[in-house]
C-alpha cells in the first residue's frame, strides 16, 4: 500500500512562469467567488497549487502569507481527494478582511467546488 504523504513538496508546486501561463492558456476549469478565484487545467501526474495574490488585492504581506498558509495547508491535507489538476489561487480584493474562520470555509468551498466542477468534465 502506498504511504500517503502530506508535506508541500516542490513537485506540488506551480513555480515557473511557463507553469502558469499553461494553466491560463487553457483553463479547463473554473471556482470564482467574490473573494478568490481557482483556475485549473487537467494534467497527467497529481494536482499542483500555485498563488497569484497582488499587493493590489491583499495589501498587507501578512495577510498575504496567512492567505497562502491556509490554502497551502488545505491543499497538503486534500491533494488525495482532488483529481489531477494545475491550479492557481488567485485573490481578489476582499480576501485579507475574512477572519481566519471565513478564510478557511472559503478555501474549503473553493476547493471542493473546483473537484466537483472537475469530475463532472471527467464525467460528462
Amino acid at each position: 500500500m502506498a504511504e500517503k504523504t502530506f508535506g508541500f513538496p516542490r513537485r506540488v508546486r506551480l513555480l515557473t512562469a511557463a507553469d502558469f501561463r499553461t494553466v491560463f492558456d487553457q483553463v479547463d476549469v473554473k471556482a470564482p467567488s467574490p473573494n478568490c478565484l481557482l483556475l485549473a487545467k487537467f494534467n497527467e501526474t497529481k494536482p499542483r497549487l500555485g498563488f497569484i495574490i497582488s499587493k493590489k488585492n491583499v495589501k498587507n504581506a501578512t495577510d498575504r502569507n496567512r492567505v497562502k498558509r491556509f490554502a497551502r495547508d488545505y491543499f497538503r491535507l486534500n491533494q488525495s481527494k482532488l483529481p489531477n489538476l494545475d491550479i492557481i489561487f488567485m485573490g481578489r480584493k476582499g480576501l485579507s478582511e475574512l477572519s481566519d474562520k471565513e478564510l478557511h470555509e472559503l478555501i474549503e468551498k473553493q476547493f471542493k467546488k473546483l473537484a466537483k466542477r472537475a469530475n463532472k468534465n471527467l464525467n460528462p
